[in-house]
């Protein structure tokens, strides 16, 4: 059971290895939708570059010998560069010494050649500083949420880890074990990126989008893995404690670890699928709704939920407990004893309460 999950979430994962984040548009909106009507005439019309329009600001300065020259040949060079389809003339300011050069690349804004010809301008701007004395910035609606996605797909990892590594610490300390919380945040990694590359799958690679009402394929809404590691923690973490509480109690008193696993199933197995299935609900209402934004929230979670609750908390959690045996619980001496105790399950309440009722005995 624990081999057949994980092979199942891993290959479902496998496709966040080529995620693309983006902020959506109207071209992501239904065929139905006055704003898509109008963005697909546009488009037809002037391209889909027209629409993705990029903005650069040019200034020289006192080392600007000749400053028409200067902006010719920099409007030449950004000319040449791929994925340009034309270059308006510079718009000086009234000081003279900042231009607005517009240019209009020949792919859309969600598109990564789009975001490929950013960086180019960027990189080009460095030479051009150099030889002609120009500083060239990047900037516009296009640009500005192309850096926008780029900042939240490098905070992704850091964010993900702190979140991982403070709740592996944080359930060490209530279950007093070392291996049970290193499977739960493992557990959650796996659901984690199942969701993502299922979430790519379907939304970015266009399979299956009919099936679940997507108008068309469109890169991953920027910040919706930050919205998803933020729900979907918190939902695993609840669904963890319910069943392994549970089972450390039943350890704690029998020292029988295939006992104390069968006990949680039985006992919080049925609270963890009536959550599991209340989220579900809730989250599949989401995706009814039209926007496209709100129905790929609604989406991620909704499988966030049935990869975590079912297949990591229900299927390999206790597969991979049944495994460890007793190893499950173990903690060192010398950890235990520089760890406070949180007592989630009150035993410590209970054994002054049975202390108490010796003595009036």
């Amino acid at each position: 059971m624990a081999i057949i999950g994980i092979a199942l979430l891993s290959i479902i994962a496998w496709p966040i290895s080529h995620m693309e984040l983006a902020l959506p548009d109207n071209g992501s909106k239904s065929e139905e939708t006055t704003e898509r009507k109008a963005y697909d005439l546009l488009t037809k019309a002037y391209g889909p570059g027209h629409l993705s329009t990029l903005i650069v600001a040019a200034t020289t300065s006192s080392e600007t010998t000749n400053p028409q020259v200067a902006l010719s040949d920099t409007i030449e060079e950004l000319s040449g560069l791929s994925n340009v389809k034309n270059v308006s003339p510079a718009i000086p300011g009234p000081s003279g010494e900042l231009y607005l050069i517009s240019i209009t690349p020949d792919t859309g804004a969600a598109d990564s050649e789009t975001k490929d010809l950013v960086n180019d301008i960027r990189e080009k701007a460095k030479t051009l500083e150099k030889s002609n004395n120009i500083k060239l910035m990047v900037t516009g609606t296009t640009a500005v949420n192309i850096d926008v996605s780029q900042k939240l797909s490098d905070a992704l990892p850091l964010f993900a880890l702190l979140i991982i590594g403070f709740s592996f610490i944080l359930l060490v300390i209530v279950f007093r074990s070392i291996l049970v919380p290193l499977k739960a945040v493992l557990g959650f990694a796996l659901s984690l990126g199942a969701t993502l590359g299922f979430t790519v799958f379907v939304i970015q690679d266009g399979n299956l989008i009919d099936l679940f009402g997507f108008p068309i394929a469109y890169p991953i809404l920027s910040f919706l893995p930050v919205i998803v590691i933020g729900i979907l923690f918190g939902l695993a973490m609840d669904y963890e404690v319910f069943l392994v509480s549970r089972m450390r109690e039943v350890f704690t008193h029998t020292g029988d670890a295939r006992k104390a696993v069968l006990a949680g199933m039985k006992d919080s197995g049925g609270v963890v699928t009536a959550a599991g299935l209340i989220m579900i609900s809730v989250f599949t209402g989401f995706m009814l709704a039209p926007d496209p934004i709100i129905k790929a929230m609604g989406f991620s979670l909704t499988f966030g939920v049935i990869f975590d609750a079912f297949v990591v908390r229900m299927a390999i959690v206790p597969a991979v407990m049944i495994l460890m045996g007793k190893a499950s619980w173990y903690l060192p001496k010398w950890l235990d004893k520089l760890l406070p105790n949180l007592d989630i399950e009150g035993e410590s309440f209970m054994k002054e309460k049975k202390e108490l009722e010796r003595k009036k005995n």
